[in-house]
């Protein structure tokens, strides 16, 4: 018996926060590239006639501002494929309502599967094994995921649960800030989303563990986490501190539908 064929795409539209704009995963042009953008050249690999991609993600954009700011033009260009994503600037304010934030996406989620949209969202992995500053979010990382899931169960859109495959938690899947991915990280990213449209040459490999890590001394490991604490840590909570944000004055960097090629991915 043969497996049933993918379905077809024609447009995916990207909405959400850095992660979703693709920091840190530089393409190699002064911009960056990301999961998003991987997974539309993965959608477009798989079918003929190509595909249609926007990206209408900001860094450093909350929840509320996504729906506000994304929703309406995204719904606009009537999209079969769509990918939302956000949360971590919400829970990493001193005031974070999560059900608020997790009723913001799941009426995105709504919008969307109402007009017969494929949907994709991701939890997000808990590093706090590894990185000592994210043990305070953890209770709201972890609350956040649990009704993320509940949204996705109501309204039909899929939830890629990475926060439950154990490699997302590996710290060389992400940048020195610890926020974002690196780019081994989005193509995994990337991979676990092709491999729940069911896209061919895509299985769960992307869940496949790194191989062991030489193991490093006390020493060593203060010493990261000290120059973390400097480098990235204290300049994002000077940043808070003023109200300013790192998406103040950015917009989106694939604002309208453009045809998914090699050079434009």
């Amino acid at each position: 018996m043969t497996s049933p064929s993918p379905r077809h795409f024609a447009r995916y539209v990207a909405l959400g926060d850095s992660s979703t704009e693709g920091l840190d995963d530089p393409d190699g042009r002064g911009g960056y590239r990301g999961w998003a953008n991987r997974l539309a050249a993965h959608v477009a690999a798989a079918q003929p006639g190509g595909l249609l991609y926007a990206n209408l993600a900001v860094r450093g954009r909350k929840t509320r501002d996504v729906r506000r700011e994304q929703l309406a033009p995204a719904l606009g260009m009537h999209p079969d494929l769509v990918t939302v994503f956000s949360g971590v600037n919400d829970i990493a304010r001193r005031n974070c309502d999560v059900t608020a934030v997790a009723r913001e996406m799941e009426r995105m989620f709504a919008a969307f599967t109402d007009t017969g949209a494929t949907v994709l969202t991701i939890t997000m992995p808990d590093l706090s094994d590894v990185t000592p500053v994210a043990r305070l979010l953890r209770d709201r990382l972890l609350r956040l995921n649990e009704r993320v899931r509940e949204a996705c169960a109501r309204t039909g859109a899929t939830c890629v649960d990475l926060a439950r495959a154990p490699v997302t938690g590996d710290l060389r899947l992400w940048s020195d800030d610890r926020l974002h991915a690196n780019s081994e990280g989005h193509a995994r990213i990337a991979a676990a989303l092709a491999h729940a449209l069911g896209l061919p040459g895509h299985d769960g490999s992307w869940a496949e563990p790194l191989p062991a890590a030489p193991a490093s001394s006390i020493v060593s490991r203060l010493s990261t986490e000290v120059r973390w604490t400097g480098e990235h840590l204290v300049p994002w909570l000077w940043r808070h501190a003023r109200g300013v944000s790192s998406g103040d004055g950015r917009t989106a960097k694939r604002p309208t539908l453009e045809s998914v090629s090699e050079d434009n991915v």
